[in-house]
């Protein structure tokens, strides 16, 4: 598997310092720069970048639609029609500065432009911090259906900085922190549910631990075939509840859909591997202090069982869900029936 170097809050080096150390290397000898933001990265993110690497000063960028619109087909046509209309070679490098979003748009992009090129993520997000930009997924949406083409191609670099998230609005650090906690559950960093107020889980040392987590299971499962898919806690659900909300012009946020999410495959998990019941109570109750529950009736679990099964995680037609045994104990590809998933749906 292709290294991806992983930089961190540690010591007197802040990442950024790290991250202008790796760029001025040999190994970028001549390579040309383009950083893609979007409208919120531009102007919170970007000056703060170019002002600590020094070799991003002369970057040309590139902005991309903010949030789920800039994974199509024809954002990305129209990224590679820019590149090569700016010159932008085999030797040019892209900057991902952002969530992601622009992290999934931007990694697909260098590994299709010129048979792929370098790419480098410099996550904005909470959620991208600590999950999107570690493991080289790169991904477009088709329609409703998420993350439908992509590719694995791994990024040279992660630079995580956690001064970026004063940048973020409420909702962001909610849909990260979600995406924390099911990290450090799957990793076993954790052995109970936090107690008190959702804001004490954002911490430096949670951030590594997550990215150190995430960074150790894609090693083993590159390709994402076994280990990796106790990383979808809560997805199977969260993907169709994240792409439901978009059909009824409530759009959720995918952190907060993977939250809810995760009440489905805990419930599921009492049920079917012996899960405590207590862990289930005390998620619930956590989430409920991060964000209102969704409801749904009868007539909205058709839809939402319709979206499922598509997920590209199914097998001969079966609906698999990652569940949870205990902490640091998750088991992949339980075959969940209609009925089941319905069942879950209803406790939301």
């Amino acid at each position: 598997m292709q290294k991806s170097c992983l930089m961190l809050p540690q010591g007197r080096i802040t990442p950024l310092g790290r991250l202008s150390r790796h760029l001025g290397s040999s190994a970028y000898d001549g390579a040309r720069f383009f950083i893609f933001v979007d409208e919120n990265t531009y102007n919170n993110c970007l000056g703060r970048l170019v002002s600590h690497v020094e070799r991003l000063q002369e970057s040309e960028f590139v902005e991309l639609p903010v949030g789920e619109e800039c994974k199509s087909a024809e954002v990305a046509a129209q990224v590679w029609q820019t590149l090569l209309e700016s010159g932008a070679d085999r030797n040019s490098v892209i900057v991902n500065l952002g969530g992601g979003c622009v992290s999934d748009l931007g990694g697909f992009v260098a590994s299709t432009y010129m048979r792929g090129i370098r790419y480098v993520n410099v996550p904005t997000t909470l959620l991208s911090m600590v999950d999107a930009s570690i493991g080289g997924k790169t991904a477009l949406n088709i329609g409703t259906e998420k993350n439908s083409v992509g590719s694995f191609c791994m990024p040279q670099a992660v630079c995580i900085d956690p001064e970026f998230l004063a940048t973020l609005p409420d909702e962001e650090l909610r849909s990260g922190v979600v995406e924390m906690l099911k990290t450090l559950i799957v990793g076993g960093a954790i052995d109970a549910m936090p107690e008190g107020d959702w804001h004490g889980l954002i911490t430096k040392e949670n951030i590594c631990s997550c990215a150190n987590i995430k960074t150790a299971i894609v090693k083993r499962d590159p390709n994402d075939h076994s280990v990796r898919h106790i990383l979808n806690l809560g997805h199977t659900f969260g993907h169709a509840i994240e792409s439901y909300s978009h059909t009824k012009n409530k759009p959720l946020a995918h952190g907060l859909a993977v939250g809810a999410g995760m009440v489905c495959a805990l419930y599921l998990s009492v049920r079917k591997l012996g899960l405590s019941q207590d862990v289930y109570d005390q998620y619930r109750r956590w989430i409920g202090g991060v964000m209102p529950l969704p409801h749904y009736t009868l007539r909205d679990t058709e839809p939402l069982l319709g979206i499922m099964r598509h997920d590209k995680k199914n097998q001969e037609g079966n609906t698999l869900c990652v569940l949870l045994q205990d902490f640091g104990a998750a088991a992949i590809d339980v075959q969940i029936d209609d009925m089941e998933l319905r069942d879950a749906l209803l406790q939301l």
